[in-house]
């Protein structure tokens, strides 16, 4: 990318936040930005995660922290005989086809921080977190992909841990 306005037409939502901390104009307002997109919702996801915060027994505050998962398959070659080869696999719960048939990890893993109550008082814990994000508006089908997620979430839930949908908005 050669400039800001290319940079920004590919992560409006950090151009904004960014326009927004230098004091400068807003970004213009774009199918990203107003609410329409997964990229958007994502985003959201994202930066409402890293708001989350405890405070600590020894008075210090701790974030939370999420990561983009991208979850694939990359057809491999030989790089010498150019003979076909095993796909790379990448993406959490991605170990085979098959199993990624049955079980679709989501958008954004994470952690979140806990503070622990009666017992253990003012000890920070992390909880396994992981949002499945959608474009606002979306509505649960239960067709293949999503009942993949679906089966990750309640996977993640029976563990322990936190996973949802999201259209962007949540509550850790």
């Amino acid at each position: 990318m050669n400039n800001f306005n290319q940079w920004a037409a590919r992560h409006p939502q950090a151009a904004a936040e960014l326009q927004a901390a230098l004091g400068a104009v807003p970004w213009p307002a774009n199918d990203l930005t107003d609410g329409k997109s997964e990229a958007w919702a994502q985003q959201q996801v994202r930066l409402n995660w890293a708001k989350h915060s405890v405070v600590g027994r020894d008075g210090a505050r701790v974030h939370g922290m999420a990561w983009r998962n991208n979850v694939g398959a990359t057809p491999a070659r030989c790089k010498h005989c150019g003979e076909k080869q095993q796909p790379v696999r990448y993406g959490l719960a991605n170990d085979s086809q098959r199993l990624n048939e049955a079980v679709k990890s989501h958008d954004v893993i994470g952690i979140i921080p806990r503070l622990i109550r009666p017992q253990d008082v003012g000890a920070i814990v992390g909880q396994f977190g992981s949002i499945e994000t959608k474009r606002p508006g979306w509505k649960y089908t239960g067709k293949n992909q999503e009942q993949g997620q679906a089966n990750w979430g309640a996977l993640i839930r029976k563990l322990g841990g936190f996973a949802t949908f999201s259209t962007g908005e949540i509550e850790l």
